[in-house]
């Protein structure tokens, strides 16, 4: 569902920046240019899932719309071309997002990380682990203005517990000073069992002495606070540690991933496919892995052009993704992929094999002003325990015969 996001914003030319920020991430944006507007806006509905709001309106100059959007309980961020410190301390006294100087470009750029971390923070679990009450309570309400699903925990034991039951925590907020075990042990004892790249940790003290800095580095923390902290800088630093771990993320995932068709690669194959063998094994399942290989391919390219050899490799990707979606696939390389599947009928594996054969030699494929028609050759081997290499190597064999046998057909290894 389409999230409707509040532009409050007395300057057209800067309302339709916002508007096409929030229209390049998928929210549906609403403008009120004025008090008035946006009092007739919220009478009709406030069905918002963020706003945006101008400190200083024509027909309310102090920071009137931002009481005014909070009450509706729409969170929001404030910009504003107001710098001076009495005016800022006013904003951050309120439960706002955060707030921005109209200063220069970065300010909507930063927006714009803002509001499409806003929709996608819910996905994202944060535990703080504090004994004071009141420093929990605070943390948490600081990360729930953001969107965060947020759990809690007082001591260091809780807080193992509750990662171990909630693998969507991404983050670990844990003050130094706690009874039975303090931050430094905690976060040591959970980079034994988690990985930088899979969970960061911000390491928070009230202490004044400056060696906790280290401390909780050197022992594998991703940052520090001093408390008592600033919002603004809270905010900034959860936020940058959250990307961190998704740029890995993405890394990781490219790395992985078949660039043009966007199937998992070899790569990815040999990781997942030797452990879904196994669990076949164990449970004495039926599988099958297949090599499939598109027939004439090099006439493909030279006929129509390797643009056209590029779009027939994802009409591939399309048909694997829709006849194998629940089994293992990939791209393997040039105009080679493979399969992995289970079923408890061997006959019913082989019937689906055939399936995809004849959707592929059934299918007209549009290409500017030519239509491509073309077969695919299928190596078929079951219930191997061999290893995975060598079972890609027979049926890879089986392959071959088929496409040196009159190719379009699928050839089982014996």
């Amino acid at each position: 569902m389409t999230k409707k996001l509040l532009v409050v914003e007395d300057s057209k030319a800067i309302a339709r920046v916002i508007q096409k920020i929030g229209e390049s991430l998928n929210y549906e944006v609403t403008i009120a240019e004025s008090m008035a507007k946006l009092e007739f806006i919220l009478q009709q509905s406030t069905d918002f899932f963020a706003a945006t709001i101008d400190y200083s309106l024509p027909d309310g100059p102090n920071g009137e719309a931002i009481d005014y959007v909070l009450s509706h309980k729409i969170p929001g961020v404030v910009m504003t071309g107001v710098m001076d410190d009495v005016t800022r301390q006013k904003i951050l006294a309120q439960a706002v997002i955060d707030y921005i100087p109209k200063e220069n470009s970065q300010a909507y750029m930063y927006l714009k990380r803002i509001l499409y971390w806003q929709m996608i923070n819910s996905e994202i679990g944060i535990l703080v682990v504090d004994d004071s009450r009141s420093a929990r309570v605070l943390i948490a309400e600081l990360l729930k203005r953001r969107n965060f699903t947020v759990y809690v925990a007082e001591n260091g034991m809780q807080a193992m517990e509750l990662l171990q039951e909630y693998p969507s925590i991404k983050m670990v907020i844990t003050d130094l000073e706690m009874p039975e075990m303090d931050g430094i042990e905690l976060t040591n004892e959970i980079r034994r069992r988690f990985d930088r790249e899979k969970l960061a940790i911000i390491g928070v003290s009230g202490a004044t002495y400056g060696s906790n800095t280290a401390r909780f580095i050197k022992n594998g923390a991703d940052d520090f606070l001093r408390k008592p902290f600033c919002p603004e800088e809270f905010y900034c630093r959860v936020t940058q540690n959250i990307e961190n771990l998704a740029n890995i993320e993405k890394i990781k995932k490219a790395a992985l991933t078949d660039y043009l068709t966007e199937l998992p690669n070899r790569r990815a194959f040999f990781q997942q496919a030797e452990g879904a063998i196994a669990r076949y094994h164990s449970k004495a399942t039926n599988f099958c892995l297949a090599m499939i290989d598109i027939d004439f391919f090099k006439k493909v390219n030279d006929t129509y052009g390797h643009d056209a050899g590029d779009h027939v490799l994802k009409i591939m990707a399309l048909y694997l993704r829709k006849n194998f979606g629940s089994g293992l696939i990939a791209r393997l390389g040039g105009e080679e992929f493979a399969i992995l599947i289970e079923d408890t009928d061997k006959k019913q594996l082989l019937n689906k094999v055939d399936r995809f054969r004849q959707d592929i030699e059934e299918a007209i494929t549009p290409f500017e002003k030519d239509t491509i028609r073309f077969t695919v050759s299928i190596g078929v081997i079951f219930n191997s325990t061999d290893p995975l290499a060598k079972q890609l190597s027979i049926a890879d064999d089986a392959l071959y015969y088929a496409k040196e046998n009159g190719r379009n057909q699928i050839k089982v290894a014996n």
